[in-house]
């Protein structure tokens, strides 16, 4: 399938390093890791980057991270290489770098890939496809999504498995569109919130993290039509990272209702999703309702025992506490409820009117295996 938004991407992978560019003009937005420790792509792009741009450049297998002003003068280098191929200015082009934190790039090694990526710059699915790849570090699979509507259309790809918590997560995004909106920046931001800030892999928040979002503006849409279709894309995305989160066989959600405010849902929804018991219980298939509850109880909202928690899937749904009380019997079907892939755990307060969901994944042993061996 070929894009119609004028997008022009290609990647390749060599060994550990990829390099990926994407060329598109239009306003860019853009939402990054809120860890004080911040990659060099990212310290450079808040120096440099301008309202609009002409592209991104994007390598993996290295961070560019912890490397000091050496670290941004290499992102620079990515930058002015693509940005003399553009006969343009470094502040219309975008830089991001996923990999190994600490060690200083291989700028060589980057320039040379990049001269064989801009070649073979196209605008059909096997670019798209090439694009996703060579951004890839410990993933199992490209993640890619569309939609299209009212004759706009938005393209979202991403990386990332491991190190991920919400304030982003070692993942990077890149969204195109033809589409514009009034307020495109307050549209974009809520859509982040709505999906990559709600996901939770294993809690680690990542130095790179980072969404770019470039709308050419060329095909004016209802505001909250693509608010919705944006939103949604970001979700699939979202839990596409889950899916492949290192080791992961299951997706999961965490929705709470009834809190006293949406603040103390957030809070419970979180420590439930972050919580390594809950995550291995997951993965066992073993509804036990004891971490949970635990998890909620820690997290720091107002909770008592006046707790409802229902695990659902495909396979149907099954309520294992019911305002305290513990359903016993509820606990085998509970277990074959949770052997699906993907499954949904509510949890009901009677405190008030606030709700939340987030994100996550199972916790399993191939998630030590991979990263007790990361950098060697």
């Amino acid at each position: 399938m070929t894009s119609k938004i004028g997008l022009k991407c290609y990647g390749i992978k060599k060994g550990r390093t990829g390099v990926g560019i994407a060329l598109m003009e239009g306003q860019v937005f853009a939402v990054y890791t809120r860890n004080r420790i911040k990659a060099a792509p990212i310290l450079f792009n808040m120096r440099n980057l301008g309202e609009r741009v002409r592209g991104i450049i994007v390598n993996s297998g290295n961070a560019n991270a912890f490397t000091g002003e050496e670290g941004i003068r290499n992102a620079e280098r990515m930058a002015r290489f693509l940005a003399e191929k553009l006969n343009c200015s470094i502040s219309e082009i975008a830089v991001a770098s996923t990999g190994i934190i600490g060690r200083q790039l291989d700028i060589q090694e980057i320039e040379r890939i990049a001269e064989d990526v801009f070649e073979n710059l196209g605008k059909d699915q096997k670019c798209i496809d090439a694009f996703a790849r060579a951004v890839m570090t410990t993933d199992r699979f490209p993640k890619i999504a569309r939609r299209e509507f009212d004759g706009a259309e938005i393209l979202g790809i991403a990386k990332g498995a491991g190190m991920i918590s919400p304030d982003m997560a070692t993942m990077l995004a890149f969204i195109f569109t033809n589409a514009g909106v009034e307020n495109m920046e307050e549209v974009f931001r809520e859509a982040v919130d709505m999906s990559f800030n709600r996901l939770i892999v294993d809690g680690d928040t990542s130095t790179n993290d980072t969404v770019f979002m470039i709308a050419s503006g060329d095909v004016e849409v209802d505001r909250e039509k693509f608010r919705k279709e944006l939103t949604s894309l970001m979700v699939e995305l979202a839990e596409m990272i889950a899916g492949d989160g290192e080791g992961s066989t299951k997706v999961f959600r965490v929705y709470v209702s009834g809190a006293k405010n949406d603040r103390d849902a957030e809070l419970i929804a979180r420590a439930v999703a972050r919580s390594s018991l809950v995550k291995t219980a997951i993965y066992g298939e073993d509804p036990n309702f004891g971490r949970i509850v635990c998890a909620a109880g820690y997290s720091g909202a107002d909770v008592d025992e006046m707790i409802t928690i229902e695990i659902k899937s495909r396979k149907g749904e099954v309520k294992i506490i019911d305002r305290g009380r513990v359903l016993e019997h509820a606990m085998e079907t509970g277990k074959d409820v949770m052997s699906e892939k993907f499954i949904e755990i509510h949890i009901r307060l009677e405190k008030g009117n606030g709700r939340y969901y987030v994100i996550g994944c199972d916790l399993t042993h191939d998630y030590v295996e991979l990263n007790s061996r990361y950098t060697t």
